[in-house]
């Protein structure tokens, strides 16, 4: 998703630093997430690991990339979903 915003809204076929950090923070804080491998999407968690900023541009990102994700990638959007 965050590939898919940065092209798109960025320009670059490479993700830009804004979108490198933002997608290093994501990796990070799901890596350190107390529910493990069980993870809850994060509307449905009851822990907030995101700070406010951070969790409004991951908002953001997921509305842009999300319903461009079912032409681009129709197996991930599916999975997505389906998750």
């Amino acid at each position: 998703m965050t590939r898919i915003y940065c092209r798109d809204r960025h320009g670059r076929t490479e993700l830009c630093g804004e979108c490198r950090d933002l997608l290093d923070y994501a990796f990070k804080r799901i890596d350190q997430c107390t529910s493990g491998p069980d993870k809850p999407t994060c509307n449905d968690c009851t822990v907030h690991c995101y700070s406010p900023r951070m969790r409004e541009k991951v908002k953001e990102v997921m509305r842009y990339a999300g319903p461009r994700m079912i032409y681009r990638h129709p197996v991930m959007a599916l999975h997505h979903i389906l998750k």
